[in-house]
């Protein structure tokens, strides 16, 4: 199985984690345009070099919205903090503790995960809020939080 999380850099915040036995560019894109619509246009999307998100198409849809891809280089997990950090956690709290008997279950458990990393984890770094805590201040100070320059949302593939 493959699970595709993807995390608001600066809200920390799991947007959205795609657990499917394979990802293509397309249903990258789809996804992508769903996040844009409901948390505004990113200035970056930082990624790996997985084959979903490295795709002519998905490339040329990123440009044509303006959002500039962000590429790690192979094997610099240090270009990749926050996403290296979540993926640890999603490892230790989650991958490593279920034995998923079906895709179903898989999409299922997984998405409780999210939401409770979301909703009920809080973070050290961001003043032991929970990511929706800390996301819902900057939304109070700033009229359109998530749509101020600079904003990255990275992406990053996890296997089974």
């Amino acid at each position: 199985m493959k699970f595709l999380p993807i995390v608001d850099e600066y809200t920390r915040e799991c947007h959205a984690l795609r657990v499917a036995k394979t990802i293509r560019s397309t249903e990258v894109q789809d996804l992508l345009e769903q996040l844009f619509e409901r948390h505004g246009m990113p200035e970056h999307i930082r990624c790996d070099n997985g084959p979903e998100l490295i795709a002519h198409e998905l490339r040329t849809w990123l440009e044509r919205r303006g959002v500039a891809p962000l590429y790690i280089a192979p094997a610099s997990p240090w270009e990749n903090g926050y996403g290296e950090s979540f993926i640890g956690r999603f490892r230790d709290e989650h991958l490593d503790r279920e034995l998923f008997t079906s895709l179903l279950e898989a999409q299922v458990v997984t998405e409780d995960w999210r939401i409770e990393y979301n909703h009920h984890r809080p973070h050290g770094a961001l003043g032991d809020q929970t990511p929706a805590e800390f996301a819902a201040t900057c939304a109070q100070a700033v009229s359109a939080p998530l749509q101020r320059p600079g904003r990255t949302m990275a992406i990053e593939e996890a296997l089974t």
